[in-house]
């Protein structure tokens, strides 16, 4: 059985981030993951917001961590090379929201956070399309976007190359205590570690129960989107937010930091901790909500729907100590503003995994990581250099996000490597453009085949499922 000083249970935004940091020490650090990949289910339907801070009650820890992670995050995006844009943000409001808008300014104060209250002309400077109806909005320019799952795996990346292990497919299904050890039991078997940090996202409350750590009821809030296509980009300047509710920040129209647009999220309690599946109800809200902020819906020019699953543990984070039993560590029930927030926690839940632990610094370890090459961001003179050394640049197989092979073989043979077409969509965004992969998907097959040395029965789609079940033609 392998030993390990600090495992890591779940590998969204937060577990990366956290693992990220332990791999900068002279430790055996672990992630265990339950999908196939990182990233795989809240973060990946993450708005993306890199927020402010303005609406976080003053002294709790969302907005603490919120007022803390906002410069890092732009400051981590830069060393992963991940998508982002720091493009500010808009709360809007009618005639009649002057005072909800006053509200957040004092909460902004509060929290050391620079906001401006503007009126019609000044907003419209700033994003000509808001609502005609919209007479004031806060303006917030330490706000913006950045791509959410690129950012967990970049830090997953990282932590890779630092020497920390990532184990996928292994879900934690049971947990005892051995000679001083957990026992972290999984399908891929049983690893021991000193100290167990749970960031275990949707199933946290699940792994407390597990370990016999504080008991927490949870619930779940289903956020539905719209995402357009990249032509609807040249309309929205910033993010476009309407006065938060007790339900969340509201629907919001933006920008993504790959070039979409997104308009969402709704706002549905749910008691199902895997319920992500759109309905029409939720979408038709949707579309009643968007033109009350922004004067150019454009809902013909969506691409995909998809949803999301927020985490609700009381009114805050719960962060720190178990107190019920040594050596485990939480960082669970992390909502909104749980990406901005991610690397101000993982800082603090470093420093706390590292109470009592003998371990030093590493003399060397990777902060910036290589620079991805990007067909979209070649100048021609560059392409003819790469196409002269590796004829793959030559070859577009994502026509819509101009990807090219060598491009999805980069992802595959990443340090994180991607094993399904959602995994190299979420590296590279083959996949990601106007045909959703009708024209691509059974090429990044075909070399997720040939990469990996697999039949393409056996290439799987992401959580385990297959595209092809069989062959209909047999050939040489």
């Amino acid at each position: 059985m392998d030993r390990f000083d600090v495992t890591v249970i779940g590998g969204g935004i937060i577990g990366a981030a956290v693992l990220d940091r332990l791999s900068r020490y002279d430790l055996k650090a672990l992630l265990l993951e339950k999908c196939d990949d990182v990233a795989s289910f809240t973060t990946r339907a993450n708005s993306g917001i890199v927020h402010a801070g303005y609406d976080c009650e003053p002294g709790t820890l969302k907005a603490k961590y919120n007022v803390l992670g906002n410069p890092l995050v732009w400051k981590e995006a830069e060393e992963l090379d991940v998508p982002h844009l720091k493009c500010g943000s808009l709360v809007v409001a009618g005639e009649d929201g002057i005072d909800g808008l006053e509200a957040l300014a004092k909460k902004a104060e509060a929290n050391g956070v620079e906001v401006r209250i503007l009126d019609r002309e000044q907003t419209l400077k700033i994003e000509p399309n808001v609502a005609d109806r919209i007479a004031y909005s806060l303006y917030a320019p330490s706000a913006g976007v950045v791509s959410p799952y690129q950012m967990a795996i970049g830090y997953a990346d990282r932590a890779v190359t630092n020497g920390a292990k990532i184990i996928l497919e292994a879900p934690v299904t049971a947990i005892c205590k051995r000679d001083g050890d957990y026992i972290l039991s999984t399908p891929k078997g049983e690893f021991a570690t000193k100290i167990v940090i749970n960031c275990a996202g949707a199933n946290g409350a699940f792994i407390n129960d597990l370990v016999g750590a504080e008991h927490y009821e949870t619930t779940y809030r289903r956020g539905d989107y719209f995402v357009l296509d990249s032509t609807e980009r040249k309309n929205i300047s910033t993010v476009i937010f309407p006065l938060p509710t007790a339900a969340g920040k509201g629907i919001l129209v933006a920008p993504t930091a790959d070039g979409n647009v997104i308009y969402g999220p709704t706002a549905i309690d749910t008691t199902d901790s895997e319920d992500v599946a759109s309905t029409l109800d939720s979408l038709d809200s949707l579309r009643a909500s968007v033109p009350l902020t922004y004067k150019r819906p454009a809902f013909n020019k969506c691409i995909r729907v998809y949803s999301g699953l927020r985490t609700l543990i009381g009114h805050d984070f719960v962060i720190g100590r178990s107190q019920k039993t040594e050596n485990f560590v939480m960082a669970i029930g992390i909502c909104s503003p749980g990406l901005t927030s991610a690397p101000a926690i993982a800082d603090d839940v470093l420093a706390l995994a590292l109470d009592g632990l003998n371990a030093n610094k590493k003399k060397e370890f990777v902060t910036v990581m290589p620079r991805h090459k990007r067909l979209k961001e070649l100048s021609d003179d560059e392409l003819e250099q790469l196409v002269a050394e590796d004829n793959r640049w030559g070859r577009i197989v994502c026509r819509c996000e101009k990807v090219t092979e060598a491009e999805v073989v980069a992802a595959i043979r990443s340090p994180l490597p991607a094993t399904t077409v959602d995994a190299v969509k979420r590296r590279c965004r083959a996949g990601m453009g106007r045909c959703q992969g009708g024209f691509c998907g059974t090429r990044v097959m075909q070399i997720l085949s040939r990469e990996l040395g697999v039949p393409l029965t056996e290439v799987k789609k992401g959580l385990g499922a297959n595209i092809a079940r069989y062959r209909v033609k047999e050939v040489e």
